[in-house]
């Protein structure tokens, strides 16, 4: 049997994925040894890349050819501002951080690198759009299911396991998913490769991200 091409994708990006599961903001999530400033800078930094990421995902939309994906992507877009964002609000509230910071927050110089290149991969085609937003589905569900295992002592960390472990984000992920095998069946040999290249570099962006959660990363200058 083929491999589809979301697996190709994925097995195509294991290391990073690996990585990500024995960086120390994960695996502090679970144990509870997360240092609270550090999931604070995150969450933050966080509700600052979803706004873009949403933007991404309507871009992503805008170049669907099916209209169902046309749906889904809209639907994905508005659901990041009213269920995620919804998250971030009360996580910051629960940290007494004031949910509007936000809005005058200063982006990271990681948060504002990875955002730049979603919206600027999806400015390309479709396939290419599809392939920069995958992971942040993919891993952040993937992610979510291991930690689930293990759980956390910690209520707030437990309440970001189930949000991203939970039905509704991965029913969201598969969904998409299910959209770039079917580009799989169709596109150029060529495309094919660009759309790799963008699954890889967001893949890394998201162990970037979390690291830049951990250390709390600043401007150097």
């Amino acid at each position: 049997m083929n491999e589809s091409f979301a697996a190709e994708l994925w097995r195509a990006t294991a290391d990073i994925y690996a990585a990500i599961l024995q960086h120390p903001f994960v695996t502090g999530l679970a144990d509870g040894s997360l240092p609270r400033e550090s999931f604070e800078f995150y969450v933050l930094q966080d509700a600052l890349y979803l706004r873009k990421y949403a933007q991404a995902l309507a871009a992503v939309s805008s170049r669907a050819a099916v209209p169902a994906e046309t749906e889904m992507f809209a639907r994905h877009a508005a659901g990041i501002v009213a269920v995620e964002m919804s998250l971030h609000e009360s996580l910051l509230a629960d940290l007494d951080i004031d949910p509007r910071a936000g809005d005058v927050a200063e982006e990271a110089p990681t948060t504002l690198a990875y955002t730049s290149y979603l919206l600027a991969a999806t400015g390309g085609s479709y396939g290419e759009g599809v392939g920069a937003v995958l992971p942040c589905y993919w891993i952040y569900w993937e992610v979510g299911k291991h930690l689930l295992e293990r759980g956390s002592p910690d209520r707030r960390y437990q309440r970001w396991i189930d949000t991203y472990a939970g039905e509704e984000f991965g029913d969201e992920a598969r969904e998409v998913i299910a959209v770039t095998d079917r580009l799989g069946q169709e596109i150029s040999a060529l495309e094919r490769a660009r759309i790799h290249r963008h699954f890889r570099a967001t893949s890394r962006y998201e162990w970037m991200f979390w690291d830049m959660g951990f250390r709390r990363e600043a401007w150097p200058v």
